[in-house]
């Protein structure tokens, strides 16, 4: 037997750190350095009625450059803790 089926010589960095969340939002804050604030709606059906119902989250984001302004739709990403409410980072600005 050959032990080359073992080592996994293209292992790209993702499949080492595991899955992150990804969510699509929009700015409803910018007054921070550094910082953002994402509102994500989630259209989930009740639990007991089965109504869809929109369920909304924010998100404090990690935005180096400050380039995104409210009311922008941004892309966010899960990543390790980088303050006591950040735990996310801007990924791209999608619309102005």
């Amino acid at each position: 037997m050959s032990d080359t089926a073992t080592t996994v010589p293209n292992a790209t960095d993702a499949d080492s750190r595991g899955l992150r969340k990804t969510r699509v939002g929009e700015v409803i804050s910018d007054k921070m350095d550094k910082t953002i604030v994402v509102k994500a709606i989630n259209r989930v059906p009740h639990a007991k009625f089965g109504k869809i119902v929109k369920q909304i989250s924010k998100f404090h984001v990690h935005d180096e450059r400050n380039e995104a302004k409210i009311g922008d739709r941004v892309s966010i990403a899960e990543t390790r803790p980088l303050s006591r409410l950040k735990r996310w980072r801007l990924v791209e600005v999608i619309k102005h």
